[in-house]
């Protein structure tokens, strides 16, 4: 029997389900693929041991997207949409997690998602390093397959 080792984090891809040029979603980091459930205390009464803790609804934090700055990209035109004019278009985004033949070894599906902020990193002429844009996007839900 073979050893499982954990793949590496560095090889991944991500696709919009906008029409975006190939180029503009290549992304140095991810981040946000997580999700929490709430939950509400009911206090039984004579009770005075415990609170019980029920389940309530579950609760995804928002996914951040890092890049180096992209000239007349498409995708921050979109984000730019949403910001500045309020016109939202949210799109389903695949975040894969790929082995060294390219194919998935996880696939991320999250739903209906949309800009909420974009930013780019400071200038500091000391520094020999790339400009870097931040997208955040709020979205619904994710779903998660393996290969």
């Amino acid at each position: 029997m073979k050893p499982y080792y954990p793949p590496p984090g560095f090889h991944f891809s991500v696709s919009f389900g906008l029409p975006f040029p190939n180029n503009d979603v290549l992304f140095r980091d991810i981040s946000g693929l997580s999700v929490t459930l709430d939950t509400e205390d009911v206090v039984e009464g004579g009770e005075n041991r415990f609170v019980h803790k029920l389940p309530v609804r579950t609760k995804y934090s928002e996914l951040t997207l890092k890049r180096g700055l992209f000239k007349d990209s498409a995708l921050i035109m979109w984000c730019k949409d949403a910001i500045e004019d309020f016109i939202f278009i949210p799109t389903d985004i695949s975040i894969k997690l790929l082995n060294e033949n390219h194919s998935y070894i996880m696939k991320w599906n999250v739903v209906k998602a949309y800009p909420t902020h974009w930013s780019v990193s400071d200038f500091n002429a000391m520094e020999n390093s790339i400009v870097v844009e931040t997208i955040k996007l709020n979205y619904q839900y994710f779903t998660v397959m393996s290969s």
